[in-house]
């Protein structure tokens, strides 16, 4: 993290698929393709950019409060870590 980013919660892992590496999130604010993300738990604090994500198996640019999207993350989350928007 750099001095002067900001960290804005958008959401809470619900569910992490081990084997492909995909973290479901329900919302809470917007997250597009290309935003900076932390993900921040007991045991669990990485960032990482969006690459792609989907909203029942179909790829989407950006997703809204409410919705839950399945992410594909460079590391283990674990239910109820936190999701942050960098800004």
């Amino acid at each position: 993290m750099l001095e002067g980013e900001n960290l804005v919660e958008i959401g809470r892992v619900m569910h992490f698929y081990t084997r492909i590496g995909v973290a479901v999130i329900e919302l809470t604010g917007s997250i597009s393709v290309g935003d900076k993300i932390v993900i921040r738990g007991a045991n669990t604090d990485f960032g990482q950019i969006v690459e792609s994500m989907q909203i029942e198996h179909e790829n989407v640019e950006r997703a809204e409060a409410g919705q839950s999207i399945g992410l594909r993350v460079r590391d283990r989350t674990r239910e109820g870590d936190v999701v942050y928007k960098v800004s």
